[in-house]
């Protein structure tokens, strides 16, 4: 296992040095090791491409949902790769992000069946969890949180199933919303989002965050697969980040999913991707992405997923 921390200390993936310098070293956001490392994140190639197509008035020529290239994705990975806060030149992306969330054809949009509101809460959930990372947060992010708030469904989740049927809420829609309640709350305060956050938490955690607890098995077979970047999709590490993040990774239910990770440990010391979401293309297509994230394997280790999953091993003291 040191072994692979030396390694991954030393990739030449800045945003892998970083997750280990903070979440296994142990480094200070505010250290000049971490600082440079940002800074480091930002000037990557990975981060260029994504980054190159903006145009004069510092927009995408497509939309803002464009999978994978949208400026809703691209700023939900760049506050996981750890870019530097506060870089106004992405204001023009923030904005493009949230006009089209605050389209009032959208809003109007939204449905209310049988007593709940069918929403795609991770799109919401998105921008308020990005803005606050990436420190680029102005008034309609409090907006963006109350419309969480209104839409959380009973048993803590958020669904955009529309069959008048649906009575249980979508980890795949809810584990974004609960990321952006939790640092919503870090950064405010705000009991009653703490109070949300916490009944969204116990959705997955009634479920040991990837398990049917009448039969013991994963709701879903992808449940069990981890991916980079992960996009909208749910698993199981995803679920220990967020349980990381949230303070909530001691908590016994979360035994399983940790031993599940431990299990697909590979030879070389590190975790592969089992999963992929994106086509890598040089167009802009739904569903393509214009940066390489590493692909899948079961013989080698994809760093994305080996720095967090070390990061989340560190949190839960296994190393």
């Amino acid at each position: 296992m040191e072994d692979m921390i030396k390694l991954l200390a030393e990739h030449p993936e800045p945003s892998a040095r970083y997750r280990i310098a903070v979440g296994v070293k142990g480094f200070a956001e505010q250290s000049r090791e971490v600082v440079q490392l940002r800074l480091d994140v930002k000037e990557s190639s990975r981060i260029q491409t994504m980054l190159a197509a903006r145009d004069s008035d510092g927009r995408f020529p497509w939309h803002a949902y464009q999978k994978f290239n949208g400026s809703f994705w691209v700023f939900l990975v760049l506050a996981d790769m750890g870019y530097p806060v506060g870089d106004e030149s992405l204001i023009p992306l923030r904005d493009q992000m949230l006009e089209w969330l605050f389209d009032p054809r959208r809003l109007k949009a939204i449905p209310l069946i049988n007593g709940r509101w069918r929403r795609c809460a991770c799109q919401e959930g998105g921008a308020v969890f990005s803005s606050l990372r990436l420190g680029l947060v102005d008034s309609r992010v409090e907006q963006l949180v109350q419309m969480l708030l209104k839409w959380q469904w009973s048993d803590g989740g958020w669904n955009c199933d529309k069959h008048p049927d649906a009575a249980h809420s979508s980890f795949h829609e809810s584990c974004i919303p609960l990321r952006a309640l939790n640092a919503f709350w870090l950064a405010s305060g705000d009991a009653s989002v703490k109070a949300a956050r916490d009944r969204a938490a116990e959705r997955f955690l009634s479920r040991f965050l990837y398990k049917n607890p009448a039969t013991g098995k994963a709701i879903k077979p992808e449940f069990t697969k981890p991916a980079y970047p992960a996009y909208w999709h749910y698993d199981f590490l995803y679920g220990l980040r967020a349980m990381a993040e949230c303070g909530l990774i001691d908590d016994p239910r979360c035994q399983d999913a940790l031993d599940l990770l431990e299990s697909k440990r590979l030879p070389d010391g590190g975790f592969g991707a089992e999963a992929k979401y994106y086509q890598y293309s040089h167009e802009v297509k739904t569903g393509r992405s214009l940066v390489d994230w590493g692909g899948t394997s079961k013989q080698h280790f994809n760093p994305f997923i080996t720095a967090e999953a070390l990061t989340i091993l560190k949190a839960a003291s296994r190393i």
